[in-house]
């Protein structure tokens, strides 16, 4: 099966997105390598965070059907060089997380992404309050499908 790779920096809430996108209700805890979980793959983000480890998302991302760079709505600058997405073989889509925060600047936060994947959907989601989150499910679901494939009958 095909998943979606969940790329971003460390606390950019990638663990607690996966886990509102699963309907899991167990506390995030912090990645230290590769989880396979269902349909999504969740990172460490050190992975995103050192070019020297650039190597590891490369090589799983041959497994996956699309990359998901996160960013966190609070953070003052990006960890994603620009055209980041570009090195990869799969289309991207990117989420910016803690929109809930009263510290949040969504605007910047899609400039970070769109610098780093000048194409496709950004959606904006809040883990803890799940504003964005069944939206985004669906469109991960949609692209994870094989070509020439539907839900309907």
């Amino acid at each position: 099966m095909k998943r979606a790779m969940v790329i971003g920096s460390v606390g950019a809430g990638k663990s607690t997105l996966i886990r509102a996108l699963l309907d899991e209700e167990r506390p995030a805890s912090k990645t230290q390598s590769l989880v396979f979980r269902d349909w999504l793959i969740d990172t460490p983000g050190e992975y995103c965070e050192n070019p020297l480890q650039y190597r590891f998302l490369i090589a799983t991302s041959f497994d996956t059907r699309l990359l998901v760079l996160v960013q966190d709505a609070t953070r003052e600058r990006s960890y994603f060089p620009p055209g980041f997405a570009g090195g990869f073989p799969v289309p991207s889509l990117g989420v910016v997380t803690k929109i809930d925060s009263p510290k949040a600047d969504t605007a910047k936060a899609k400039r970070f992404l769109r610098q780093a994947m000048p194409k496709g959907d950004i959606f904006e989601v809040s883990a803890m309050t799940l504003e964005g989150v069944e939206q985004l499910r669906e469109r991960i679901e949609s692209l994870l499908q094989p070509k020439g494939t539907s839900d309907r009958g």
